[in-house]
């Protein structure tokens, strides 16, 4: 009896788990919890503007817009290498990972926009 309760319990959980994955890959729902995560989206959503001194460099090293983007996707947030408590504009240092490890970013978020300052390659 109770291992037949169990097993009913068992199989209405899994179903349940299956149907809101789908609900939630059709949602494109993002769950930005981590200090990294919310920061880079919050550079995202910002109009993104690119300094004299950025263009130069991704032009130089031959980086596009498309690696800018995985950067401030996948990247790693030097909140000691930044100045985020900085105001009006915080400053913060991204590092790509995998292909892009060499490739650091240095980026003032302010209100309505996100300022590619430096693209610095090592």
């Amino acid at each position: 009896m109770l291992i037949k309760r169990i097993g009913y319990y068992l199989v209405g959980l899994s179903i349940g788990s299956v149907a809101v994955y789908f609900f939630w890959q059709k949602k494109e729902a993002s769950f930005d919890y981590g200090m990294d995560a919310r920061t880079l989206k919050t550079i995202r959503i910002r109009e993104r503007l690119y300094s004299e001194e950025a263009k130069k460099s991704m032009r130089e090293y031959h980086i596009d817009t498309l690696k800018i983007s995985t950067i401030l996707y996948t990247g790693d947030v030097d909140f000691g290498k930044g100045k985020p408590r900085q105001k009006p504009c915080a400053e913060y240092y991204v590092t790509g990972k995998k292909e892009l490890e060499n490739v650091s970013l240095y980026i003032k978020r302010c209100d309505s926009t996100s300022t590619i300052e430096k693209v610095i390659v090592e």
